[in-house]
């Protein structure tokens, strides 16, 4: 019986456990955690293949995607685990800094515990080294991007982002990306919406074949014979474009075959004055999000009108939103405030799909839309998630417009200054500091072995030019060297690496006060059947 226990098992039910200094263990999951993402940093980053519970194939490097396949179970790798998530939600970019310097503040954190240094004091010296990390960060910027609508100015820091992704396709990549972006930027680019730039993917062909649709894309065919349409004028419905029914059920007697022709012939009449008035309006497109009816399709097709389904009720805002339309929740004559405008509505064969696109001439548009094409499912969606860290990375721009170095400089010229910082203080927590600001060279040293050269070497060269002042001085992945990376156009968005940096250091902070783990007795019910196997076994 559970109260003839003794402890704090006791209270609990039977079953519960309780684990009693935790820290060396946490460490462990977490450092084990970070060595699976840690090796798909960089544009030379290694491939995971991710198999999930539903049996689906993921090939990536993206660090926010092989987490959340994952399904982490140890309750500290799962703290790091959603850090990660918090950095995809802040940023949308650099998750994988997020877990590979978490990961590497608790192992050298592992150190100064075995010499028997208090967690206090670890967690103290921590605070200290992150705060003053983060007031330098600033201070490091190497420039700004004064204006996020040109061009010129937005394309080197996107091209760093996807280069981590797609190295190799980053320059065309990065330019789609800023042209998409820059299209369907409102007037106030703080107002900008990653939403309104979507992606469509189409295998086939190589991933430079992909292309910009100022407007709206949907995958499908259209319904009628009608196929290309310019000066569209477009009215959204709701509804099914049929022969309207009765509310209430009704009986038609018919008798004879005059009878017959004679009801037919009056449900096409209906019909046909339904469609010559939308037509009347000017309508020359209509979309509908329901079934069209073979009536109402011949008719369509007499005026001369495009017809579209679009089955997603999302997929039908979005199109609003770029034509500017309004949805009508029945089938009647649009007003010319119900009816949206687009340049051209064409039906083009990608492959051996059809697409239909709702476009835009000018660069005036409210949506993008970014037509990929490539090989494989996984090599499309390998490229999507590279397109969405390149807006997400637009979105970070809007707000703050201040860049830093890439290729691991900052946090090299990071580690040199918080190494001074720890000599300046005298207590324990010096200790600490000076390991927080050895962790920061983690990022050269990963980025210099994926690339196939010794990771010692490469931190070496970097230390020794960023105490002979070279600030902006970081790893060359091509020959293992040292570069300039604001002379080579790596940049990187300075609210990447200030997120990265609290994110990392808060979810340390958090493992590190950990000193006992209490799991509750699981629920009843029957076990998963993974379980049952291992019982039996």
């Amino acid at each position: 019986m559970a109260f003839m226990r003794q402890g704090a098992a006791s209270m609990m039910k039977d079953g519960s456990q309780f684990v009693d200094e935790p820290i060396l263990k946490n460490i462990e999951a977490c450092r084990e955690l970070a060595k699976i993402t840690r090796s798909s940093m960089g544009p030379y980053g290694l491939c995971k293949m991710v198999i999930n519970h539903l049996n689906k194939l993921f090939v990536t490097h993206d660090a926010a995607t092989i987490l959340r396949e994952l399904e982490v179970e140890h309750p500290a790798a799962k703290l790091l685990a959603m850090a990660a998530a918090a950095m995809q939600e802040e940023v949308g970019d650099g998750t994988n800094l997020v877990v590979t310097l978490g990961g590497e503040l608790l192992s050298l954190a592992e150190g100064l515990v075995r010499m028997g240094l208090h967690p206090s004091d670890i967690i103290e010296g921590y605070k200290k080294a992150g705060n003053k990390a983060l007031e330098v960060l600033s201070t490091l910027a190497c420039g700004t991007v004064d204006d996020v609508l040109l061009r010129e100015s937005v394309i080197p820091v996107l091209r760093t982002a996807i280069a981590s992704k797609q190295y190799g396709y980053e320059t065309f990549l990065a330019e789609l990306v800023a042209d998409a972006c820059i299209n369907a930027c409102p007037s106030n680019p703080k107002n900008f919406n990653v939403d309104n730039v979507r992606v469509a993917k189409l295998d086939g062909e190589s991933v430079l074949s992909s292309r910009l649709v100022r407007g709206f894309v949907i995958g499908r065919n259209a319904e009628g014979a009608v196929k290309h349409v310019k000066k569209a004028k477009v009215a959204v419905y709701g509804c099914a474009v049929d022969i309207p029914s009765t509310e209430t059920k009704g009986t038609a007697l018919i008798e004879s075959a005059e009878d017959l022709i004679s009801y037919s012939k009056k449900e096409e009449d209906v019909m046909e004055e339904l469609i010559s008035n939308i037509a009347k309006s000017g309508c020359n497109v209509i979309v509908s999000s329901s079934n069209y009816g073979d009536l109402a399709i011949h008719f369509l097709n007499r005026y001369n009108i495009m017809a579209v389904k679009i089955s997603s009720k999302f997929e039908m805002r979005r199109l609003c939103a770029a034509v500017g339309a309004r949805t009508l929740a029945r089938l009647d004559v649009p007003t010319l405030e119900d009816l949206g405008a687009c340049d051209t509505c064409d039906v083009s064969e990608v492959g051996s799909k059809n697409i239909v696109s709702f476009a835009q001439e000018k660069d005036d548009s409210k949506l993008s839309t970014i037509v990929i094409r490539g090989a494989t499912q996984n090599v499309l969606d390998d490229v999507e998630r590279a397109i969405d860290d390149g807006i997400n990375v637009f979105k970070a721009l809007t707000k703050d417009k201040r860049v830093v170095a890439g290729a691991g400089a900052v946090e090299m010229e990071l580690q040199k200054i918080l190494t001074t910082f720890a000599e300046s203080n005298r207590g324990l927590d010096q200790y600490a500091i000076r390991k927080f600001a050895s962790s920061f060279e983690v990022v050269a040293r990963t980025l210099a072995e994926v690339s196939g050269f010794n990771g010692t070497d490469v931190v070496t060269q970097l230390e020794a030019d960023h105490q002979a002042g070279h600030p902006y001085n970081g790893v060359n992945v091509e020959d293992g060297k040292s570069i300039n990376a604001v002379e080579a156009g790596i940049i990187d968005p300075l609210a990447t690496k200030f997120w990265g940096i609290k994110l990392a250091m808060e979810v340390a902070l958090t493992i590190l006060q950990v000193d006992q783990i209490i799991v509750a007795k699981q629920a009843g019910g029957p076990k998963p059947r993974a379980d049952q196997a291992r019982d039996e076994e």
